[in-house]
C-alpha cells in the first residue's frame, strides 16, 4: 500500500497563496488582482467515465477524484478565461454496456468538453466510437491495450483509429514484454504457466508476455481460463500444477488475482503469481496476494517522483486517508490535458458547438509537465511516456523493484 506523508503547514501555506492570487478585477491574461475568477460565460464539464462501483472501484475512485483535483486547481487559477469548469463522473461498473451509456449521457450535453477514461481496455472500445461522433476529446489514464490506438495491425501496419482518443499511460506491448524480460532474466523463471480472465485487457496483455517469453528462451507450459465471477479456481490450479511452472502470469484485475494466489499456495502451488497493473492495488494483498507476487504497472512509482510531489500533497490535503491509487496521478495528467487543450481553444472567447475541431487538435498537441512527468502524445494518441515499473509483494506491501523502459 502506498504511504505518503502529508506536510499540514506547507499545504495550508499553499492553498493561502493559491486562493490569495485569484483577485476581484479580471487582466487581459485572464488572470486577476485579488478575488475571484470572472465566469460570467458559464459553465463548462469534464467528464469522467470509470467504474465507481463494485470491484474495481478502489480504482475508480482515485481516477474520479484526481480529475476533481486537476478541476479545482484549474478554476482557482482562472485557467479557462470566462468560465467555471466542473466534473460529471458516470459510473461504467466495468461493463461495456455501461460504459456506452455513460458515454451517451455526456455526450448529449453540449458543455462536455472532454472526458477522463476509461479503466477498462474493453469499456473503452464501447465508449470511443460515442464520443468520436460527437468529437469529444477522450483521455485515459489507463487503458493500455494497444489496439485502441493503432488498430489490430499494431505492430506491422499501426493506424489511427479514433482522432479524438488520447492515453496518458504507454501500452501492453511494451507492459508484456517487460514483465516477460524480468522473470525470465532477473527472476530465472524458465517455465510460466498462464491464466486469463477472457477479456480484451488480460488477453492482450498475456499474449505479449508470451511471445516475449519465447525470445527469452522461456516457455509457456500452459494456458488457462477463468471467468471474471468466479471464485473457486481449484480445478483450474489443479491443471496448472501438474505442468510444473516456476511461475504464473495472470492476466486480468485483482479481483480475481488475489484470491487466485491465495488458493495456489493452499494447493500448494507455491510459485509467484505476476501480473499487469491490472493487479497492483492493495486490494491484491487483502485479497490474498502472497509474498513474492509480483506486478508490472505503467510510470514509475508515483512517491518517487518529484513531479509528483505537488499532486500527492494536494490530493491528501482535499481527500485525506483516501488513496488515489494506480492510476491518480495520470488521470490529473488526463484531466489537465482536457484543461489545457480547451484553455487554448476558449482563449476569451465563447465556448460552442464550432470549436470542437479545434479542441481535439489543441488537446492532440498538449505538451506539459505533469505528476507522472512529461505529458504529451504521438501520431497515433499514445504517450511518449514509456516507462514501467515491476512491483513484489514484500511484507504484505507492493514494492518497487525494477524501473525502466522496455529495450527488447
Amino acid at each position: 500500500m502506498r504511504k505518503h506523508s502529508v506536510k499540514s503547514a506547507a499545504i495550508v501555506g499553499a492553498a493561502l497563496l493559491v486562493l490569495a492570487a485569484c483577485g476581484s478585477n479580471k487582466d487581459e491574461a485572464g488572470g486577476n488582482n485579488g478575488g475571484s475568477c470572472d465566469t460570467s460565460k458559464g459553465t463548462l464539464t469534464v467528464g469522467v467515465v470509470a467504474p465507481l462501483s463494485g470491484n474495481l472501484s478502489a480504482l475508480g475512485l482515485g481516477i474520479k477524484q484526481s480529475a476533481e483535483l486537476a478541476v479545482d486547481e484549474a478554476n482557482k487559477k482562472c485557467t479557462v478565461k470566462g468560465y467555471k469548469l466542473t466534473v460529471s463522473a458516470q459510473d461504467d461498473e466495468a461493463n461495456p454496456a455501461k460504459g456506452a451509456q455513460a458515454a451517451t449521457k455526456l455526450s448529449t450535453d453540449p458543455n462536455v468538453v472532454g472526458v477522463v477514461g476509461t479503466l477498462n481496455s474493453s469499456v473503452a472500445q464501447t465508449v470511443q466510437p460515442i464520443l468520436r461522433d460527437k468529437k469529444i476529446p477522450q483521455v485515459s489514464p489507463a487503458n493500455t491495450n494497444p489496439s485502441l490506438t493503432r488498430g489490430n495491425d499494431f505492430l506491422t501496419a499501426p493506424k489511427r483509429q479514433f482522432d479524438n482518443y488520447f492515453r496518458v499511460c504507454t501500452t501492453d506491448d511494451l507492459q508484456g514484454p517487460y514483465a516477460a524480460n524480468y522473470l525470465v532474466e532477473k527472476a530465472g523463471k524458465k517455465k510460466i504457466a498462464i491464466i486469463t480472465d477472457g477479456k480484451t485487457y488480460g488477453e492482450g496483455l498475456a499474449a505479449e508476455l508470451s511471445k516475449q517469453v519465447a525470445k527469452k528462451g522461456g516457455t509457456i507450459v500452459g494456458s488457462e481460463k477463468v471467468g471474471e465471477k468466479d471464485t473457486d479456481f481449484s480445478g483450474v490450479i489443479s491443471k496448472i500444477k501438474a505442468l510444473a511452472p516456476e511461475a504464473v502470469y495472470y492476466g486480468g484485475e485483482y479481483p480475481v488475482a488475489g484470491p487466485l494466489s491465495k488458493q495456489m499456495a493452499s494447493a500448494g502451488l507455491n510459485v509467484p503469481l505476476m501480473g499487469g497493473d491490472g493487479i497492483f492495488d492493495p486490494k491484491f494483498v487483502e485479497l490474498g496476494g502472497k509474498e513474492g507476487d509480483l506486478a508490472t504497472s505503467v510510470g514509475a512509482p508515483t512517491e518517487s517522483l518529484a513531479t509528483a510531489k505537488a499532486f500527492v500533497d494536494a490530493y491528501k490535503a482535499k481527500f485525506g486517508k483516501e488513496d488515489y491509487a494506480a492510476y491518480g496521478a495520470f488521470s490529473y495528467d488526463a484531466a489537465n490535458a482536457i484543461i489545457g487543450g480547451l484553455a487554448k481553444t476558449v482563449d476569451g472567447a465563447a465556448w460552442d458547438e464550432s470549436k470542437r475541431d479545434a479542441m481535439l487538435t489543441n488537446v492532440g498537441a498538449y505538451s506539459g509537465s505533469g505528476a507522472t512527468g512529461e505529458v504529451k502524445f504521438d501520431q497515433y494518441g499514445d504517450s511518449t511516456n514509456k516507462v514501467l515499473t515491476v512491483y513484489q509483494v514484500t511484507s504484505a506491501k507492493w514494492k518497487d523493484v525494477q524501473t525502466g523502459e522496455f529495450t527488447g
